[in-house]
């Protein structure tokens, strides 16, 4: 006898990305695929004298059980770490009380909680055109309508945006402001006070994801929303906001956040106590004397510099092998690039054929229609510079040029 799965599985299907990996194994292959920060720039001897310290100086908080909201001195810590942020930047910084946030397995657990303790099936969500993959398929998972809100190189456009909160009244707004997976695109400051105006103007909870807030190449890129949101009355407690050390540090540590109105955070944790009861304790130990060790700011440091240089060398060779059959934005931090193919020239238009066409020539990307919720624009396609040095950029980007 067949098994009989959940109905609600009929609403997604396994990840294009994940899929792609599966074509990877060919001998010689330069992937741009995947979204993985680049395995060198861990810091590997301050993970391993962190992890040394947590087992140490706190051995049975470290590998016992654990309260569901987090392992308290990463909170505390997690909490500097966001007031820091603002250093020099007047505006910027974030203050949150430890207790006013929870430890999530990853951002990535921090949206499945919003969808467990958010959507009912049928409620409709307003996410980005494009969006982040995983966001789609768990939100669709919970039975949500998805609403895409299209975006340029400046964000979501806000003004579309209020036509939309206003027509589908959505139970919340999903954005990546700073550095968004897949379109790298970066929020400017008057759309971000447009974000939290709609937020209290229609009473609309907005979610702001952040892994890549950090990331930043050149001038450090506005506010959060959430740092924002003391200059809009109102629009913190319509605010939920997702973090993550994933990218800046470990993503194997798990680590991620949640800041949310104080309703939202009793029923996250209320179901986190079902999912996993909490997060790894020997990774949140080892997250926090990190983080007490002071090397996260050299780090970053040299995560920016080294990201920098390969998103300049891609831009580059992408301008020199494939002119203008292709048009991008230079992303200005993140991991990607997000591009259009024109068909000029009597160049492919259509991503799905390119990415075959890649492949042949060994090299690997994304095709953009599987990060649009509705109406998929199948000429787009991403590009991860972050695991790949310049040398390799510029081979696999040549190898595009021959596959156009």
């Amino acid at each position: 006898m067949p098994l009989q799965f959940a109905d609600r599985l009929n609403s997604v299907e396994t990840s294009a990305i994940r899929e792609l990996f599966k074509l990877l194994g060919k001998p010689g292959i330069i992937s741009f695929a995947g979204g993985f920060p680049d395995p060198a720039m861990f810091d590997v001897e301050g993970i391993r004298e962190a992890s040394a310290k947590a087992l140490q100086e706190e051995p049975g908080g470290a590998l016992q059980y654990g309260a569901t909201e987090g392992y308290e001195p990463l909170r505390q810590q997690l909490s500097q770490f966001m007031a820091t942020k603002g250093e020099g930047r007047p505006g910027t910084a974030v203050t949150v009380a430890p207790n006013e946030l929870i430890v999530t397995t990853g951002s990535q657990q921090a949206l499945d909680l919003l969808g467990k303790c958010m959507i009912s099936p049928g409620d409709k969500v307003i996410v980005e055109g494009p969006t982040f993959l995983a966001t789609i398929q768990c939100f669709r998972l919970y039975g949500a309508e998805l609403i895409s809100a299209p975006v340029d190189g400046n964000g979501v456009k806000t003004d579309e945006l209020e036509k939309l909160i206003a027509q589908h009244k959505p139970k919340f707004v999903y954005l990546i402001p700073t550095f968004g997976n897949p379109s790298g695109a970066l929020l400017s400051l008057e759309r971000r006070k447009k974000v939290l105006e709609l937020a209290v103007k229609y009473q609309t909870l907005v979610v702001e994801d952040d892994p890549y807030g950090d990331l930043y190449f050149g001038d450090a890129p506005p506010p959060s929303l959430l740092a924002l949101s003391a200059t809009v009355p109102g629009s913190l407690e319509l605010l939920a906001h997702c973090g993550s050390l994933s990218k800046v540090l470990s993503p194997g540590l798990r680590v991620g956040w949640m800041i949310a109105p104080a309703a939202l955070m009793a029923n996250a944790v209320m179901c986190k106590q079902f999912s996993d009861a909490h997060t790894s304790t020997f990774a949140q130990a080892t997250a926090a004397q990190y983080l007490k060790a002071g090397r996260m700011p050299a780090t970053l440091t040299n995560v920016r510099k080294v990201y920098a240089e390969r998103a300049r060398a891609m831009g580059e060779a992408l301008t020199k092998e494939l002119g203008d059959a292709v048009e991008f934005t230079q992303p200005q931090g993140g991991l990607f690039f997000w591009a259009r193919l024109t068909g000029k020239g009597g160049k492919v238009k259509d991503a799905g054929e390119f990415a075959k066409r890649a492949i042949e020539q060994g090299v690997a990307f994304v095709p953009g229609a599987p990060f649009f919720a509705a109406n998929p624009d199948v000429s787009t396609f991403r590009l991860s510079f972050a695991t790949a040095d310049v040398e390799k950029i510029k081979e696999g980007v040549a190898r595009l040029g021959k596959a156009i």
